[in-house]
């Protein structure tokens, strides 16, 4: 897990040890600022809480950017979360400021358009058809939010096979584009429901090592 300074770190360490420890004992998940690290992994989660903005600082001075980028060009997993997924994308527009993202997904990050923001809270998502992340979950299986902003459903790049939920208007609540994911909702924050999301990615995980 990347330590860019911008992250729920131990309790995202922790799910991930209990979903690691489902699907492979031997798995180790450590927090690390170190580049070399980061890009030897088998797997890289990329945190994020607060500002867009403060997000990319933190990861422009460790310069984690290229890392990230080139884990993504040669096919190696790397997992989103939260503002971490929002850094992936092309843009973030927060107060009228759009902050250039990491441009590995195609999208503009912006303001809820929502009677009550921020989204706080439990909601259920629509995965598409053959999800990964979502393989088991029923239907009506809810998810731990809390955001201001997020990338609109309407016009979404089809490609990212992008599962939606709702709050004011539809948007990205998780996305699945090859080796690379992201969640906009909190898994190690959403109970058995992200413990099962987290050992379903790390399952491709291993499946791809494998």
């Amino acid at each position: 897990m990347l330590d860019h300074g911008s992250g729920n770190l131990r309790s995202a360490q922790r799910a991930l040890a209990r979903a690691a420890s489902t699907v492979d004992d031997r798995a180790e998940v450590v927090v690390t600022a170190d580049l070399a690290a980061a890009r030897a992994a088998d797997a890289l989660v990329v945190p994020g809480v607060g500002a867009y903005a403060a997000c990319m600082a933190g990861l422009a001075g460790l310069g984690a950017g290229p890392v990230i980028a080139d884990r993504v060009a040669t096919g190696r997993p790397v997992l989103g979360i939260c503002v971490g997924m929002q850094v992936l994308f092309e843009q973030g527009d927060e107060h009228g400021v759009r902050t250039p993202g990491l441009g590995l997904l195609p999208g503009v990050v912006r303001r809820l358009d929502a009677p009550r923001v921020p989204h706080m809270g439990w909601n259920t998502v629509a995965p598409p058809p053959g999800s990964r992340l979502f393989a088991g979950c029923p239907a009506g299986t809810r998810f731990y939010f809390v955001h201001s902003y997020a990338v609109p459903a309407a016009g979404a790049d089809p490609a990212l096979a992008g599962t939606v939920t709702t709050h004011g208007e539809p948007f990205l609540a998780a996305v699945e584009a090859g080796p690379l994911c992201a969640t906009q909702f909190h898994p190690e924050k959403s109970g058995d429901a992200g413990a099962a999301l987290l050992a379903n990615w790390l399952r491709t995980v291993r499946c791809g090592a494998g």
